[in-house]
């Protein structure tokens, strides 16, 4: 499945080149990827969160990512989950305009807003998180969680069990958004994730004095978090994070124990 036009020789050179390295194919796309972006695509770490600033081409990086897996793996399935219909929308539109962009080189089958579907069987689809109508889906080979600090735990938690049986991929990208949620835990939690973090000066496509006027005008608590990547505390909390979790000791015994004769599944003598 060429990519290209060019002579035949040349064409299979380039589209296998592009086949094994998916740093070659964002470059066929017109993407030159910055060193963090080509770490994430040649990455083979099952699971992956990306703590990137705004801007910063996390969700570029990812639409690139879900193309060349559904482009190269045939009877793949790519789920991008977003907090919103919008955001759900922008992500595949970036997926779409690469694939456009390098000349649609595997027929579609059917294709709409939201979906795509190749003649190689593989399907992209993209989907706004609302846990009680994403399920169904299994065997995923890449589940890509877009503002992943904005999917609430119920969503996150019936996504995982979709990986169970292909082994697949799950990438979580996002800004903080407070010290809560299950994405604040993976990232500061003992889990086997790769963690990557892209703080705004990082981005050679991101002015220094843009970056002065945002931290002059919105502040340090949303220019830390949006900007250089830090779990802020959020404003209408009584007490700090720190000084909860300091609070907590697994030496103390529980004021409300289990009943005597209740195991652990809650039945009594079972």
């Amino acid at each position: 499945m060429p990519l290209t036009a060019a002579r035949p020789t040349t064409a299979l050179a380039l589209d296998l080149a592009a086949a094994l390295d998916p740093v070659r194919f964002a470059e066929r796309a017109g993407i030159v990827p910055d060193s963090w972006q080509a770490t994430v695509l040649r990455s083979t770490a099952p699971r992956t969160l990306l703590n990137c600033s705004r801007q910063s081409g996390k969700s570029t990086i990812s639409a690139v990512l879900a193309l060349w897996t559904a482009l190269y793996t045939p009877r793949s399935l790519v789920l991008m989950v977003s907090p919103s219909l919008r955001q759900s929308s922008e992500l595949f539109r970036k997926c779409a305009d690469f694939y456009q962009a390098l000349g649609r080189p595997v027929p579609a089958g059917s294709e709409t807003a939201l979906r795509l579907e190749l003649e190689n069987g593989s399907r992209i689809i993209s989907l706004p998180g609302k846990e009680a109508t994403i399920r169904g889906f299994s065997r995923v080979s890449l589940l890509l969680l877009d503002e992943a600090a904005r999917i609430d735990d119920p969503l996150y938690l019936s996504l995982r069990p979709m990986l169970a049986v292909s082994g697949g991929r799950l990438l979580a990208m996002s800004t903080p958004w407070g010290r809560r949620g299950w994405w604040f835990e993976a990232w500061q939690g003992a889990e086997s994730w790769q963690r990557v973090k892209v703080t705004a000066d990082m981005c050679p496509r991101i002015a220094p004095d843009f970056l002065a006027e945002e931290k002059r005008v919105l502040g340090p608590w949303f220019y830390n978090q949006e900007y250089l990547c830090q779990f802020a505390e959020t404003t209408d909390q009584v007490f700090a994070y720190d000084v909860v979790m300091g609070a907590l000791s697994s030496d103390v015994r529980p004021l409300f124990a289990p009943a005597a004769g209740v195991a652990e599944t809650g039945i009594e003598g079972g």
